[in-house]
């Protein structure tokens, strides 16, 4: 069965830049950013594809703006009082985010060139980071770590089980069943006595390891 466009449904709004990206990340969103081209995108928005250029100049374009409008999505509090609690809930909306859009992290790490919304939320971050007493070279450096963190860590999430708490654990124990206890003993024993463990959860994990960073971060913001 063929898939709906993205305004099935809906009366058609007049074409600008705006809708088309939004189509685009609706694309990328339901069937991975592969799927994205601008035959797909026409069919879409109930147009031909050509009529799209009138709006972007090409894919790369589209690519671009989607990293843009990816940067947008992610919470950062620029005028909190404490910047390690700026940090951190840009650190958890930034994962967030990864996690709604999974294609995201690829296509921001590949692209040389950054829309003006990336470059004011480096620039913000850079700027809470030196209102609080990093030097320039120390507050580059946390950026760095912060967003290494967030990236490393939503990668191994996309590797592990998908789906409810249930099928997750099912997936696990399946893993376990085929696993050389005896030859691993040591991962055995995570996976018993951790990933499966009630209560375990993914979002807590990720923000335990982001306060040993930022208690890190804070011996390095001292030293001047």
């Amino acid at each position: 069965m063929a898939k709906k466009s993205v305004l099935t449904n809906r009366k058609r709004a007049p074409l600008d830049r705006e809708s088309v990206l939004r189509a685009a990340l609706a694309i990328a969103d339901a069937d991975g950013l592969e799927a994205l081209s601008m035959r797909r995108l026409g069919r879409a928005l109930g147009v031909e594809a050509m009529s799209l250029y009138n709006h972007v100049s090409n894919k790369d374009e589209i690519l671009a703006g989607l990293v843009d409008f990816i940067v947008g999505d992610i919470e950062f509090p620029e005028g909190a009082g404490d910047w390690k609690d700026a940090m951190h809930r840009r650190a958890v909306s930034m994962r967030r985010t990864f996690v709604r859009h999974p294609w995201a992290l690829g296509l921001l790490e590949s692209r040389r060139a950054v829309g003006p919304s990336a470059l004011r939320y480096f620039n913000s971050v850079l700027g809470v980071l030196r209102r609080a007493g990093f030097p320039p070279a120390a507050a580059m450096r946390a950026f760095s770590i912060l967003d290494s963190y967030a990236y490393g860590f939503v990668i191994q999430e996309k590797n592990l089980p998908t789906g409810s708490d249930a099928e997750a654990r099912e997936v696990t124990e399946d893993f376990l069943r085929e696993l050389p206890v005896d030859e691993l003993p040591h991962l055995t024993e995570i996976i018993v006595g951790v990933a499966l463990k009630s209560g375990f959860d993914l979002a807590k994990e990720f923000e335990a390891g982001l306060d040993l960073i930022l208690g890190a971060l804070e011996s390095l913001r001292r030293r001047k």
